[in-house]
C-alpha cells in the first residue's frame, strides 16, 4: 500500500504528463492533417479506439452509474464538443491564442456554477471573472481597432471549447462520487458520437483509406494510446491532488505549448498577447480558491 506522499507524488507526475501531453498534442493531429487525415476523423479514430478496446474494461463502473446516465451524457456532450472543438481550433489557429482563449474556462466555470450547483458569486469568483475578462480584452483587442472579438472561426471554436470544458467540470463536480472509469467512458463516447454525427454524409473524408502509408495509421494509433493514457492520467491526477495545487500544476500545459509552437510552428506572441495571457494564467491561479482542497 503506498503511502499518502507517495501516492501524492505519483498524482503530481500524473498531472505533469497530463498537462504535457496537451500541450504538444497538436503536433501529431496536424501531422495527420497534412497526411490526409481531417481534424474530425482523426479525433473520431483516437477516441473511438479507447471507447471499443477500453470501454468494456469499464463496464461494471458504467452498470452502477446508471442513476447518473442523464449526467454523464451532458458530461459526454460537453466534452465531446470541446476535445473535437480544440482539435479543429489547434489545426486552423495559432496555438497559444488558441489555448489562451480556451484558458478562459475558469471565467465559465464561475458562470455554470451559479447556474447549475446555485453558488453565489463570491469575492474570488467576481475576481477570476475580472482577471479573465480583462486577458481575454487585452489579447484579442485589434491594433487597428474595434470590437475585442475572436478574429477567425478557429478562435471561436477555442472560445466555445473553454465554454463546454467548463461546463463539463462543473457537471462533473454536480454528479459527485461517479466512478472514473464511467467518466472515461463517458468522454470517449461524447467524442466519437459527435465526430459520427459531424461526418454523417461527408464520404469525402475518408479518401485518405486506400492512400496513406503505415506512418499516417502508425500516428493514429499512438495518438489513440495517447489519448487514453492522458485521460487516465488527469482523471487519477485530479482525484488524488487539492484543487487548488491540480490548476497550478495543468498550467505547464502552457508552458510546453508557448515551446513547441516556436520550435514547431515557429510561432511568436505579441507583448500585447504575452500581457493577455500573463492576466488570463492569473485568473487560472486565482481560481483554485473557488473549491475547498480534497481532504
Amino acid at each position: 500500500m503506498p503511502t499518502l506522499s507517495a501516492s501524492r507524488f505519483f498524482a503530481v507526475l500524473c498531472l505533469l504528463a497530463g498537462a504535457t501531453g496537451w500541450g504538444i498534442i497538436w503536433y501529431p493531429y496536424r501531422l495527420l492533417e497534412h497526411a490526409g487525415v481531417s481534424g474530425l476523423v482523426s479525433s473520431l479514430i483516437s477516441y473511438g479506439l479507447p471507447l471499443l478496446l477500453l470501454g468494456w474494461l469499464h463496464r461494471r463502473e458504467v452498470r452502477g452509474d446508471r442513476d447518473k446516465a442523464l449526467w454523464l451524457a451532458a458530461l459526454g456532450l460537453s466534452a465531446g464538443w470541446t476535445n473535437i472543438s480544440y482539435v479543429i481550433a489547434v489545426l486552423g489557429g495559432e496555438i497559444m491564442r488558441v489555448l489562451l482563449l480556451f484558458y478562459l474556462a475558469p471565467l465559465w466555470t464561475v458562470l455554470f456554477a451559479r447556474w447549475l450547483l446555485r453558488e453565489r458569486l463570491t469575492p474570488a469568483g467576481g475576481v477570476v471573472m475580472a482577471l479573465s475578462f480583462a486577458g481575454a480584452v487585452s489579447m484579442l483587442w485589434p491594433p487597428q481597432g474595434g470590437l475585442p472579438l475572436p478574429q477567425n472561426p478557429a478562435e471561436w471554436l477555442a472560445l466555445s471549447a473553454g465554454m463546454t470544458f467548463a461546463l463539463s467540470n462543473v457537471i462533473t463536480r454536480r454528479i459527485g462520487q461517479v466512478a472514473n472509469g464511467s467518466k472515461a467512458v463517458a468522454v470517449w463516447g461524447g467524442v466519437t458520437a459527435l465526430a459520427l454525427l459531424a461526418l454523417a454524409g461527408r464520404s469525402g473524408q475518408w479518401d485518405f483509406v486506400g492512400t496513406v502509408g503505415a506512418a499516417t495509421w502508425g500516428w493514429l494509433l499512438l495518438t489513440a494510446a495517447f489519448i487514453a493514457g492522458m485521460t487516465y492520467a488527469v482523471q487519477w491526477g485530479l482525484s488524488h491532488t487539492p484543487a487548488n495545487q491540480a490548476i497550478i500544476i495543468l498550467l505547464f500545459e502552457l508552458v510546453v505549448a508557448a515551446v513547441a509552437s516556436y520550435f514547431l510552428a515557429g510561432e511568436t506572441m505579441s507583448g500585447q498577447e504575452v500581457l493577455g495571457a500573463a492576466l488570463i494564467v492569473a485568473a487560472s491561479l486565482f481560481s483554485g480558491k473557488l473549491e475547498q482542497p480534497h481532504a
